[in-house]
């Protein structure tokens, strides 16, 4: 096929799409199902009636193929399990005796059995519940879903094309099983699962399926020629399926790199390629393979992991070029739009010049099939939208909310002296166990105490005018006074004034902060019922005034023992918001972290001991490739040294991360040069505390006894012995215990519960040392 004859099949694609609905309804729904308000079938038709609005609405917008199989009520990953019959044993009474029950309690874990555990989705702020895999697995096929939401796609009258986990990345993203050796390898499993997906697309063929996409994002990873020789095989066989549809392999997130001529080389149909900024180098290794001569390219040029317009003729350019290299080329987003909100025309009190640079999964759908068009057409049909694009670029670029001049030459003034803590570790270590007379085995919890409904309808009461500032501001109080005393009635040693105050540990601050903007319906999923509104950072970053300093004086005022000031840190305020593309990263960072400085040693001057800076995001936001990583943790550390760097010796600053994979970062771990880090590691079995000691980090750590993604309560014996296997890694002396995270999501019983346990497992943990 000739370029022209490419360009004149364009059509317009996506990968994924939202799944909440645009009021968040399937949130509301699945809550009601687990609270026994809402019925299985209710559930099911809620969901039904969501996918179709999805698929009605990528369809109304010109969108030529409608993705089946990415909807989901908890995570997909969670869902390929399920297809593929990797059920843990623990689970499986629960997945028989109800099926949509046992799913929840994969997910969730209930009284009886813990969930599976869960990590972030490569370097995204999604988190997937990871496959446990031994030896002994084995797979059977389960196309039920799949299948069933192709059908209801077809009998609408839309073009379909399932999307699916690919076979490798799906094995891996496993781990091994509970029991299993820990150097067992999930992909040795691929010949057992292969058969499973020939199946499953045997089925979705059956089903009608012309396409059927499989996600191998994993391959954007450095891989060993082991993992690619795994690849080549399973796409060979695949490809060599008689009765199979067309093989769409997609990759996202980043280049493919030496996974490129791997996928091109392969008997499958077509790839779809990532071709934003953070993959660019995927256009020049598709030229320098070849191309794909007979086969479909989907180009990922629209940006699907954020919320900026994108630049029409740069991206026209691109595909102009990609016209020559397949046989015929579509066009997408880079990734799902599972990343990003659902609509910006929902945002109404936004500033409007500020509304025309943004761009949410409506708006991307618009521009992607305003693309195809273009390409397809010529670009004389789309001149207006080519105009008005240029005119919102220019607009952006030359508008006074993107720049500051005092904050920049504040950035400028920085030196590596304001990035290191006045005295080395041990001298603190000494000055603040004097300081803060603290037992062994310290406890305290992440910093959030459950968000009631009475927090939720205050904050609604005083947006609608129903309470002043001065009746709030009672209402927080309460709330802080009930947290504090039940802190000290439970013996727990460092305190927190539980955030009672805080919609969301990013976005709380970021309204106060100048440059954030915040947005009113901009929801995303980051797991399961988990929503969150990432703010946009729009411009130059500073703090008008003090953030938390109030909140935490007045519940330093109600105790003796130490209170946290909490803070959430420059890099999960990057990685939590949709990040200014105008920039380098670091430069983003340096102005936040320097706005957070001013904070810490305001709460240090207001009497505050122990200071934690959060940064969840810190292994999350690393780069997928290992040549990428040495900048962008330079850069990452040096802005937490500089947001906690100014405060005194003796004043203890924490540190927490959450949810992802530490043994690849402990080093970076260490350059925080944090007083104290406390991490998940209840689901792990205490994983992170074995990588720590492996490492040899030498300062306080929190691996977390408490898993508090589960509503179940673990019992002071299971807290005790999880506490007990981190005793193993880390001494007495240096070791914490806390919770894995923060208890927003919680209820309060078990909260009350699962804290009174954790305590009394200190207590007799620390029963059991010489040296008390």
């Amino acid at each position: 096929m000739t370029a022209k004859s490419a360009a004149a099949a364009a059509r317009a694609t996506v990968y994924g799409y939202p799944r909440q609905g645009q009021n968040r309804e399937l949130k509301k729904a699945v809550e009601g199902y687990w609270k026994g308000r809402v019925t299985a079938d209710a559930l099911k038709e809620i969901a039904e009636g969501l996918r179709r609005s999805n698929w009605q609405q990528l369809a109304d917008a010109g969108v030529h193929e409608v993705p089946t199989g990415d909807f989901s009520y908890y995570d997909h990953v969670l869902d390929t399990s399920v297809m593929v019959g990797a059920v843990p044993a623990r689970h499986r009474a629960a997945v028989d005796a109800d099926a949509l029950d046992g799913y929840f309690a994969m997910a969730r874990g209930n009284q009886d059995v813990a969930p599976l555990e869960m990590t972030k989705w490569f370097d995204t702020n999604y988190h997937y519940l990871v496959p446990e895999l031994g030896p002994d697995t084995v797979f059977q096929t389960d196309s039920t879903k799949q299948v069933a939401e192709l059908k209801e796609a077809l009998a609408l009258g839309h073009t379909a094309r399932p999307v699916l986990v690919g076979p490798v990345t799906y094995l891996l993203l496993a781990k091994p099983a509970p029991g299993v050796a820990a150097d067992f390898e999930p992909l040795t499993l691929l010949d057992r699962l292969l058969p499973v997906y020939a199946e499953v697309l045997a089925d979705l063929r059956a089903a009608g399926a012309e396409w059927v996409q499989l996600d191998e994002p994993a391959l954007v990873q450095d891989r060993t020629p082991a993992e690619l020789n795994a690849a080549a095989r399973a796409y060979r066989e695949l490809g060599a399926l008689t009765d199979r549809p067309k093989l769409l392999v997609a990759s996202y997130f980043d280049r493919l790199g030496e996974a490129l001529p791997v996928l091109a080389k392969a008997p499958v149909d077509g790839l779809a390629l990532d071709f934003t900024e953070a993959a660019a180098a995927n256009l020049d290794a598709l030229a320098a393979v070849g191309g794909l001569p007979g086969k479909r390219l989907v180009a990922g040029v629209v940006n699907g992991r954020n919320i900026w317009i994108n630049d029409f003729e740069k991206s026209l350019s691109t595909l102009a070029t990609l016209l020559g290299l397949a046989d015929r080329v579509d066009v997408a987003a880079s990734c799902s739009l599972l990343h990003v909100p659902i609509d910006a025309a929902a945002e109404r009190d936004t500033d409007p010049q500020v509304l025309r640079w943004l761009a949410f999964a409506r708006q991307k759908t618009t521009e992607i099939v305003t693309l195809a068009r273009g390409i397809a057409q010529g670009t004389d049909t789309i001149a207006s939208e080519l105009a008005a694009n240029r005119a919102d670029l220019a607009s952006r670029a030359s508008s006074p909310i993107t720049q500051d001049p005092a904050v920049r030459a504040r950035v400028a003034a920085v030196t590596d002296t304001d990035g290191r803590r006045s005295a080395p570790y041990e001298q603190r270590a000494t000055a603040q166990r004097a300081h803060l007379g603290l037992p062994l085995l310290p406890t305290t919890t992440i910093g959030s105490f459950p968000q009631t409904g009475e927090l939720r309808t205050a904050r609604a009461d005083l947006r609608a005018g129903r309470i002043d500032t001065a009746g709030y501001d009672e209402r927080i109080k309460d709330e802080i006074r009930d947290v504090v005393a039940f802190q000290e009635k439970a013996g727990i040693d460092v305190l927190v004034h539980g955030e009672p105050e805080r919609n969301d540990m990013v976005q709380y601050f970021a309204e106060q902060l100048t440059g954030y903007l915040a947005t009113q319906h901009g929801w995303v999923q980051s797991y399961g019922t988990r929503y969150v509104r990432p703010p946009v950072l729009a411009g130059d970053i500073s703090r008008p005034e003090p953030l938390t300093v109030r909140w935490t004086e007045y519940a330093n005022s109600l105790t003796d023992r130490p209170v946290k000031g909490m803070l959430t840190g420059p890099v999960t305020m990057l990685a939590w918001s949709f990040v200014r593309d105008d920039q380098p990263l670091g430069d983003t960072a340096r102005q936040v972290a320097l706005a957070l400085r001013d904070e810490v040693n305001d709460l240090e001057a207001a009497g505050t001991s122990v200071i934690q800076v959060d940064e969840p995001a810190l292994r999350e936001t690393l780069p997928l490739r290992a040549a990428d990583r040495p900048a962008y943790l330079d850069w990452a550390t040096e802005s937490f040294r500089l947001t906690t760097s100014g405060v005194r010796a003796d004043t203890q600053i924490h540190t927490h991360m959450c949810y992802a994979e530490f043994g690849d970062i402990v080093q970076a771990i260490d350059d925080l040069d944090a007083d104290v880090i406390s991490l998940e590691a209840a689901r792990s079995h205490m994983q992170v505390a074995r990588e720590l000691a492996a490492h040899g980090y030498p300062r306080e750590a929190g691996p977390g006894v408490y898993d508090i993604h589960s509503p179940r309560v673990p019992s002071e014996q299971e807290a005790a012995d999880l506490l007990r296997k981190g005793l193993e890694a880390i001494p007495a002396e240096r070791l914490w215990v806390n919770p894995d995270c923060g208890l927003k999501t919680r209820g309060w019983p078990e909260t009350r519960a699962s804290l009174e346990n954790l305590v009394a497992a200190a207590r007799t943990v620390r029963a059991e040392l010489p040296e008390s």
